[in-house]
């Protein structure tokens, strides 16, 4: 029982020498000096709305997973909407403007209420060092919420042990409202003492009542080693904290630190490279750092100098640390390949480079020019060749120049044989350019190919036609050829004609066509004007006629017309067929002249004795070979001209 009490007494004894031991505060400070790695490091991650809920242990408020929170309720999220019609400032991004960064989102409870507690592992701090507990708050109410007198909020950071004993408190006082959102940062810093490596529990608790206002938002919560100012810089401990180098690059820089408020600190410089994490340069420990760079590759290379206290060096989380120094080492402009160009004398060039910051070009017929893209408004003969373009980065670094070809070719001189040509309709004629390497002629209409120099042109109607001349890099020459179609002649002499022997008829010819020169009749025998279209023909036998009509550029056109003249014929009423070679025969005269004709002979009884069709033989008086007897006999001739049929008596005498 003595043993227990004593036990007892000993380590609340131990808790009275830790709760003397630390430095209490009673008005609230952040670190002025510089800060080590955070041993709590809230920020609540990235992501899309809503953000997770915090563990069971964090808060003893109620999560929101959608929406506006009420009284007492919480919500994890990178954005605000307009809540509460307007109340509240909308937040479009967290308080270190991370994309799509978290912060807690807080509706005071009604009563006083702890909203944040975390709890570090007993060893993690370190002795006889100095800690900033800290944190960003914004008041979210506007100053109009509540008819202007919004509940203000009012937080309590603690810092205590692991049984509830209070180590240091800080009171913000009431946060008051701004009209545009204003993120601060509130806290309070404490030192361990030389024996001890206990674990703390830090807490933040909101004093005002919920209601009416008593809305903020938190972020970016740290707990971490605060202790001496300490700059350091290329060069000097002054000097800037950034440098650039060039992919490739060779380099050596000297960094160089300054302690103020620490007499006898320890030394560790850290790399962090490509922000794959901090680590310990061996051998590193002194105040000056000297780094070599070669063929340097791109990255980022970041030092910084952390100092400690004796053996507390050796503990990164016992350290403090300086702005980190920057070695960004920046890839070396890629410029794409830029396609040669061909083009024609008095044509503008454009040349586009990219993958730079800045451009030098320069080459032929040209001085060095920054221009970007370059532009030569009339390119010459003088511009042919190659060009060279030095891509510069943001950073001043320069790759290898890249070259571009410009072919310049002289203009198309276009020529045609001939700008205007003529044929007969149904002709063709050969069209002939030249001067360029394509040819493309339009219309294609009438053309057997529109993209040779010389294509064959049958149009069929008087057509005008445009060369396009080109070369590889000239393609707006062009020429024009006017092919003339002159209409064939032509000749009609009309229908045939009939007539009797002693008649006259007039001839109905016609031409047609261009260019006719003159037209004529042949032969011509029996016309009154063998040079008129429509002359008088007395002919005395059959006639065929030609008119003839001559053109000055398509030759000469023919047509015919048959005259049939018919004669008179007469019939005699008396023939003596006796064979005493007078009179033997019914001798019809010029009957021949009608080879179509049908002659019928009938006798007294209407009995047919004779048929002819054509009258080459004249009758003989005879019916199947025998002579007939005297007597008068009656006939019909049918001449199959169109005319009436003609009929009478002829008497056979013996």
């Amino acid at each position: 029982m003595l043993y227990l009490l004593t036990r007892l007494i000993n380590v609340r004894l131990f808790l009275l020498i830790v709760v003397l031991a630390f430095t209490l505060q009673s008005r609230g400070q952040t670190c002025n000096g510089s800060l080590g790695d955070p041993v709590i490091d809230e920020n609540f991650k990235s992501g899309a709305n809503p953000g997770p809920q915090l563990a069971g242990a964090t808060t003893n408020m109620t999560y929101l997973n959608t929406g506006c929170p009420g009284d007492g309720f919480y919500t994890i999220a990178n954005s605000s909407g307009n809540c509460f019609g307007g109340a509240w400032h909308i937040l479009t991004q967290d308080h270190t403007g991370n994309p799509n960064g978290y912060m807690m989102i807080i509706n005071a409870s009604f009563q006083p209420s702890i909203f944040f507690t975390q709890q570090t592992t007993v060893g993690e701090l370190c002795p006889s060092t100095k800690y900033e507990f800290a944190a960003y708050i914004t008041n979210l109410d506007l100053p109009s919420t509540c008819t202007g007198t919004p509940i203000l909020p009012n937080i309590t950071f603690s810092i205590e042990t692991t049984d509830g004993t209070i180590l240091q408190t800080y009171n913000t006082g009431d946060i008051p409202t701004t009209t545009n959102i204003l993120w601060k940062q509130y806290g309070t810093f404490f030192t361990t003492p030389a024996n001890s490596s206990q674990a703390i529990v830090v807490k933040m608790t909101n004093n005002a009542p919920g209601g009416c206002g008593n809305d903020f938002a938190l972020d970016d919560i740290t707990f971490r080693a605060c202790g001496a100012i300490i700059e350091s810089g290329f060069g000097t401990a002054t000097g800037s904290p950034v440098q650039s180098l060039c992919q490739g690059s060779n380099a050596v820089y000297t960094l160089k630190s300054s302690v103020i408020g620490n007499d006898n600190p320890v030394y560790q410089w850290q790399l962090n490279s490509n922000g794959n994490g901090w680590v310990d340069i061996a051998g590193a420990t002194a105040d000056a750092l000297n780094v070599t760079f070669n063929n340097a590759q791109t990255g980022s290379y970041q030092y910084r100098l952390g100092i400690g206290n004796g053996s507390n060096i050796s503990s990164m989380m016992c350290r403090v640390y300086a702005p980190p120094l920057t070695v960004n080492v920046t890839p070396l402009p890629v410029v794409p390949a830029i396609p040669p160009q061909t083009i024609c004398v008095g044509y503008p060039v454009t040349l586009t480079a990219s993958g730079g910051a800045s451009y030098i070009w320069s080459g032929p017929g040209i001085t060095a020019t920054t221009q970007n893209p370059l532009i030569i408004n009339s390119v010459t003969a003088a511009n042919n060749g190659t060009f060279t373009v030095l891509a510069i980065s943001a950073d001043g670094c320069s790759a290898a120049p890249v070259q571009a070809t410009v072919n310049v070719i002289p203009k198309v001189a276009p020529v045609v044989s001939s700008s205007s040509q003529s044929i007969c309709a149904g002709g063709s004629v050969q069209l002939n350019a030249s001067g360029g390497t394509y040819y493309k002629w339009t219309p294609s209409t009438g053309l057997n190919n529109d993209s040779v120099a010389n294509p064959v042109a049958s149009p069929l109607q008087t057509t005008t036609y445009t060369v396009d001349i080109s070369n590889d890099a000239c393609s707006d020459s062009s020429k024009t050829v006017t092919v003339t179609v002159n209409q064939i002649p032509m000749a009609d002499a009309g229908g045939n004609k009939i007539l009797f022997e002693g008649q006259s008829a007039k001839l109905n010819g016609t031409e047609g066509g261009d260019n006719i020169t003159s037209f004529y009749w042949t032969p011509a025998t029996f016309l009154d004007n063998p040079n008129s279209l429509t002359p008088i023909t007395t002919p005395t036998d059959n006639i065929t006629y030609t008119l003839n009509v001559v053109s000055a550029t398509c030759g000469t056109a023919t047509s015919s017309v048959f005259v049939r003249v018919y004669k008179k014929i007469t019939i005699p009423n008396t023939f003596s067929p006796n064979n005493d070679g007078i009179n033997d025969y019914w001798d019809i005269n010029a009957l021949v002249t009608y080879p179509d004709c049908s002659v019928l002979v009938y006798n007294r009884y209407g009995q047919q004795i004779y048929q002819s069709t054509g009258y080459a033989k004249p009758w003989d008086g005879k019916y199947n070979g025998s002579p007939l007897p005297e007597g008068t006999y009656y006939y019909i001739i049918d001449l199959k001209d169109g005319a009436p049929k003609i009929s009478g008596w002829v008497l056979i005498v013996r």
